[in-house]
């Protein structure tokens, strides 16, 4: 066994770190939160990095070992011997056998003042065999700490302090970039003389630029300043825009507005996404994001029977009742945005360093980081590289995620946007039945949504249900274009929008399952929905004003991005499949873990 030199106390001057030696040549380091250099220099540290590197010639290692970091303390009496073992206890082999030249891992460190010693410690010293590792692994997962139902518990904590208020935030954010919809049939065309021209257009369009421009930036700033203060903060500071559209006197003044409106909340649904993801494993993941989307989508199809009272406050104060829309809808933000700060939490390993009032005590906080790195292995946080930021553009299948999303965008916006105005020109319905009409078929794609998302969780399978929803899709878009009964027609946009909707949260998993490593995650998050954002702008001018009532251009393409869809996921699936079976041959490494394999 090698042991490295005991550590000095927590007080005073920065710890130095010990190396120890073995006559394998193998070489053990602790190195502080993530960073480059062996010290810890915050006493009120938690958190640190077990870096463990073969750095010589491995002939020497038994290659029927496993190596088993564990932290011991002098003080035996709040931890002994062998505690604390770490999540992936196993180091992972080569195809020869041999170490691989560098891993990882997360551990938990006292506060208090005492002296610790790094141990490496083989198989022979501690009489472990794999099966004894596996064992340990399961029960670790299955709660030797925990029992299910505090596991189960401990999880249901989670949802609920992160979900519901996520979930109002989105829905939030949804009314305020597509509210000018209902400002639009209200009076704000007539008002601001939009009826000719591509002025509406444009200022929906606006949005999108800033908002897709703006996505890596705010996501880098999301991880950087947190999510508990940067979510909530840009929300109320885009609340503070709707406002402002209240008193525009030109269209080109909400152009500006809608601008601005980009930027800030180009750093909500990324952070979103990539929040949801570092606190569950990849098959609860699907799940979260279905009820975080229904709960957004559904508030954001109230907004037309809310758009609809705010309405009748027609002439109050001398103000036109779409002002009244901006006004008010932007007073909701704010104070869904106090609101909201209360419940949001931080980043899992932050959580561990500085916990959220009234959230998860220490140890549920490691049961919850224990089984996240068990599951992907990426909680740890690696200081920002910019070149590594950006290494995973290389990666053609990140972009494949992206591009699926902007498909699946082009169809959600243009319902967003325009199913009030089709419900009103294609089918008949008057200005009061299309503002109202509006939210039924979101309820159903939200049935639709955690339905197919279970599943797809369940099956531990995301390709099936994506296709599923396509196809769905595709049947309802013509039966509402081209039937000539309205009821009928209105049946096909249920099943419109039903199908795309309850395609975001399985793309969103499709993609958040396929990644590893926090920076790579935070890109492909900006990447998702900068693409979505894309997706935004083609949606916003696909049904064109000269095309009504039937609109037949926007909603031709509208079934031919469904198509290409299914034709993209086929695609990546069979690209996935080959290279998984490349790797269970031992032919290749996927993201640099032997363990890793692509969800299809």
């Amino acid at each position: 066994m090698a042991q490295g030199s005991p550590l000095p106390g927590w007080e005073g001057n920065p710890i130095i770190l010990a190396f120890g030696a073995c006559p394998e040549n193998f070489d053990a380091g602790w190195r502080g939160n993530g960073g480059n250099h062996p010290t810890i220099s915050k006493p009120e540290a938690k958190m640190f990095l077990v870096v463990v590197d073969i750095v010589g010639p491995t002939s020497g290692c038994l290659r029927d070992s496993v190596y088993f970091p564990a932290l011991t303390s002098r003080d035996t009496s709040d931890l002994t011997r062998g505690t604390n073992v770490l999540q992936q206890p196993t180091i992972p082999m080569t195809g020869d056998g041999l170490p691989q030249p560098r891993v990882s891992y997360f551990a938990p460190a006292k506060t208090k003042n005492r002296g610790f010693a790094a141990e490496i410690m083989t198989s022979s010293d501690l009489k472990l065999q794999h099966d004894h590792v596996d064992d340990k692994a399961s029960s670790q997962e299955s709660g030797e700490m925990f029992t299910p139902k505090e596991a189960s518990a401990i999880r249901r904590r989670i949802d609920l302090r992160l979900i519901p208020a996520l979930g109002l935030m989105y829905g939030i954010s949804l009314m305020d970039r597509k509210n000018v919809s209902n400002a639009a049939i209200a009076g704000m065309l007539v008002d601001l003389k939009l009826q000719k021209g591509y002025g509406y257009s444009l200022i929906t369009l606006s949005f999108f630029i800033t908002y897709i421009v703006f996505q890596p930036i705010m996501t880098i700033a999301c991880r950087k300043v947190g999510p508990r203060l940067f979510l909530p903060g840009i929300c109320l500071l885009w609340g503070g825009i709707i406002i402002g559209f209240g008193w525009m006197s030109k269209w080109t003044g909400m152009v500006g507005l809608r601008l601005v409106l980009g930027v800030l909340e180009a750093g909500y649904f990324p952070g979103c996404v990539y929040l949801l993801s570092t606190w569950f494993t990849k098959f609860e993941v699907a799940r979260r994001y279905s009820v975080f989307y229904v709960i957004g989508s559904f508030s954001s199809a109230m907004s037309g029977i809310l758009a609809f009272g705010l309405m009748q406050m027609e002439g109050v104060q001398g103000i036109r009742g779409w002002r009244w829309i901006f006004i008010m809808e932007g007073v909701i933000t704010i104070g869904i945005a106090l609101f909201a700060y209360i419940f949001i939490v931080r980043f899992p390993d932050e959580e561990l360093t500085k916990p959220s009032f009234r959230f998860l005590k220490p140890d549920e906080c490691q049961f919850i980081v224990d089984r996240l790195e068990k599951d992907r292995g990426d909680v740890a946080m690696e200081p920002f590289n910019l070149v590594k930021f950006l290494k995973p553009a290389l990666e053609w299948h990140i972009w494949g995620f992206a591009f699926l999303f902007f498909c699946l965008t082009t169809v959600t916006y243009s319902f967003a946007f325009f199913l009030p105005i089709i419900l009103k020109d294609n089918l008949g319905f008057s200005m009061a039945a299309s503002q109202c009409l509006v939210a039924p078929p979101y309820a159903f794609a939200g049935i639709l949504m955690f339905s197919t998302a279970w599943f797809a969780d369940r099956l531990k399978v995301r390709f099936p249900f994506i296709i599923l929803n396509s196809v769905i899709t595709i049947i309802g878009l013509p039966i509402m274009g081209f039937h000539s009964n309205s009821a009928v027609r209105y049946f096909g946009a249920f099943l419109g929008v039903a199908g795309a909707n309850a395609n975001v949260p399985l793309v969103m998993a499709y993609q958040a399952n396929n990644i590893k490593g926090q920076w790579k995650r935070a890109f492909c998050s900006a990447t998702l929905t900068g693409f979505g954002g894309i997706g935004g702008i083609a949606g916003s001018l696909i049904f064109r004003s000269q095309d009504k009532p039937t609109y037949i251009p926007g909603i031709s393409a509208c079934i031919a991005t469904s198509c290409v869809i299914v034709i993209t996921v086929l695609i990546m699936t069979a690209y996935f499949k080959w290279e998984n079976n490349k790797a269970d041959r031992g032919e290749k490494i996927i993201d640099g873990s032997p363990e890793f394999r692509y969800t299809l």
